[in-house]
């Protein structure tokens, strides 16, 4: 295998979650509604305002290679949902229906760009540097939410999760 295919395959690993921790879509897997917007004391976020900032920097570094410039929000706090809660079922089952479809949109981009190249609008940025940081945001806060599950006592998800 050459090396640049040995590494859009280490790259599409870090995407979906594998070998370094349990795939994204299984810990995502049967969170209901009510667990989404579930609060504890001492952290500043549910697993719904957790999923929606994925969401957010996802979004906005895959329009980095889609050749668009996304307007860079004013602070940090605005890609941070002020509702706790997703309104309803539909709309939290769409949330993640569309984070996972980022995540494919990605693995497309690992291994068909020349992950090299610099990007259009962000010309201090690679493609595979772009990529990186969605597989590193994600992981980061795929670690916070699979704490809340854990503290809500709803660890681990169908088909396991490691640890247990």
């Amino acid at each position: 295998m050459e090396s640049n295919q040995a590494f859009v395959e280490v790259l599409v690993k870090s995407l979906v979650g594998e070998r370094g921790h349990i795939p994204i879509a299984r810990a995502l897997k049967d969170i209901s509604v009510e667990l989404a917007g579930k609060r504890i004391e001492g952290v500043p976020y549910s697993i719904y305002q957790l999923l929606s900032h994925m969401s957010y920097w996802q979004n906005f570094l895959l329009a980095y290679l889609e050749g668009r410039k996304p307007q860079m929000p004013s602070s940090v706090a605005e890609s941070w949902p002020e509702r706790a809660t997703p309104e309803n079922v539909d709309e939290w089952l769409m949330m993640i229906e569309q984070f996972l479809q980022g995540i494919d949109r990605s693995i497309e981009y690992a291994r068909s760009v020349q992950l090299d190249d610099t990007l259009e609008h962000f010309p201090t940025e690679t493609n595979a540097g772009i990529l990186r940081n969605i597989a590193s945001h994600n992981s980061y806060h795929l670690g916070e939410i699979v704490v809340l599950r854990r503290l809500f006592g709803s660890w681990p998800p169908p088909g396991g999760g490691y640890p247990a």
